[in-house]
């Protein structure tokens, strides 16, 4: 049966990261912050990347069975990566910057909410039946705009550690550069034009590869 995927954009929590502000900052303590967060995200933010990209592979022929395995197992990693993330901003203490215990505290509380809310979107992905399309078509539309919201989360969260000195000191670290533009799987919606760009914050690049869960139609 031909099938299609019909995917949502979703702005995943570690690639939100790497969309930094552009000038360059001579402080060495945000220098020292922004090292020991990016050398431990920069495995998560490259799974992350692979995960993201999967999920608008669209493979000729994957049964419904086949293609429900595989987004689980991208949206686990998805989960998994946004906890190491937290991990790595809980670890690095808080930011010389004005707020930064606040700032820290906020974008480790909503990357674990995020990491859970994968969590839970890969529950309800495996419960569905791929033994009726549409229903399971649907059940994973419904995946898909649960996935929208935690990318919404995921960039407002990490929006304070993507401007000023904070920012700069990120961009200058190669464990959270972003990827080369046009990197990664284009998303496409159910009519088959390009789906928005997630939500980034304002003036924030759009990292490229970033797709949601998909959908299986006839």
């Amino acid at each position: 049966m031909k099938k299609r995927l019909v995917t949502v954009s979703a702005l995943g929590a570690l690639l939100a990261l790497a969309a930094v502000g552009c000038s360059a900052d001579d402080s060495a303590k945000l220098d020292g912050w922004a090292k020991n967060v990016c050398d431990s995200a920069r495995d998560p933010i490259a799974q992350s990347r692979t995960a993201l990209a999967d999920t608008g592979n669209v493979k000729d022929g994957e049964a419904p069975a086949d293609l429900q395995k595989r987004l689980s197992a991208d949206l686990a990693t998805l989960a998994a990566t946004n906890q190491q993330l937290a991990d790595a901003v809980q670890k690095a203490g808080a930011p010389k910057i004005d707020n930064g215990t606040k700032v820290q505290q906020d974008a480790v509380n909503e990357l674990k909410q995020v990491a859970q809310g994968y969590l839970d979107a890969q529950k309800k992905l495996d419960g569905l039946s791929s033994g009726d399309q549409g229903k399971f078509a649907d059940g994973l539309r419904s995946v898909g705009d649960q996935v929208q919201r935690l990318s919404q989360v995921s960039t407002t969260a990490l929006g304070a550690l993507q401007s000023g000195d904070l920012g700069d000191a990120i961009k200058k670290q190669t464990g959270c550069k972003a990827p080369a533009p046009g990197a990664g799987a284009p998303a496409a919606d159910p009519s088959g034009s390009a789906a928005p760009g997630g939500a980034a914050p304002s003036g924030a690049p759009q990292p490229a590869g970033s797709a949601a869960p998909s959908s299986a139609a006839s």
